[in-house]
C-alpha cells in the first residue's frame, strides 16, 4: 500500500529536480521513490554487516588453513 508524504524544499531546487527528471523521461515522484528504496536498503545492509561483524568477533577460526584445492574438494 502506497502512502503519500509531504516534504519541503526550496522552490527553485524542486523545479530543477523536476526538469532533471523530465530529461530522464521520469518524474520527480518516481525518482524520490527510487531514492527512498535505495536509502532503506542501505540501512538494512549496514545493519546486516554490523550483525555479521559481531558474529565474526565471537567465533575464531582455528586449525590449518585449507588450500584452494581442499576448499573446492567435493566429498
Amino acid at each position: 500500500m502506497a502512502r503519500n508524504i509531504t516534504f519541503s524544499a526550496d522552490e527553485a531546487l524542486i523545479e530543477a529536480a523536476r526538469e532533471a527528471a523530465r530529461s530522464e523521461n521520469t518524474t520527480l515522484n518516481e525518482q524520490f521513490r527510487l531514492w527512498l528504496e535505495s536509502y532503506a536498503r542501505k540501512r538494512q545492509a549496514d545493519k546486516a554487516m554490523e550483525t555479521l561483524q559481531r558474529i565474526r568477533s565471537q567465533y575464531h577460526m582455528t586449525g590449518p588453513k585449507l588450500t584452494r584445492d581442499e576448499m573446492n574438494e567435493r566429498r
